[in-house]
């Protein structure tokens, strides 16, 4: 499209063309934007699916923080509980995903041990294993 001349002399039909070509371009631009987005979602969908995450993997939009309808602590203190025996720090974490308890952490073995030797509930029943505090 051509730059109109700098001395502003344009007729309103010629304002109107510049218009209402630019919100035809708009218009096309949005519904490639549209179709592109439905591509990204279900490639997500499958990503979610692969990874078993079940979520959005999309770097900065979506997904975001993990929300669980109990906290960690309590997850854990269902299923050292239910066990009613000591445990090893990986046979907690399985339990704990098991239960339903999703985490985005990376190191989610590291969260887990952390929290069994910081929470005053859990005590440590030999090197590696934890019980619930009688």
């Amino acid at each position: 499209m051509a730059r109109p001349r700098s001395n502003g002399a344009l007729t309103i039909a010629q304002l109107e063309r510049m218009l209402e070509n630019r919100r035809r371009e708009a218009n096309a631009l949005q519904r490639e934007r549209n179709k592109l987005l439905q591509r990204l979602d279900a490639v997500d969908r499958k990503l979610g699916s692969l990874a078993g995450s079940g979520g959005r993997l999309r770097n900065g939009t979506g997904g975001g923080r993990s929300r669980n309808p109990k906290s960690l602590v309590a997850t854990m203190e269902a299923v050292l509980g239910r066990s009613g025996k000591p445990m090893r720090v990986g046979d907690i974490m399985d339990a704990v995903r098991a239960e339903g308890y999703r985490s985005n952490s990376a190191n989610f073995r590291g969260i887990v041990n952390q929290t069994l030797i910081k929470e005053k509930r859990f005590t440590s029943a030999g090197r590696g294993i934890y019980q619930l505090k009688k």
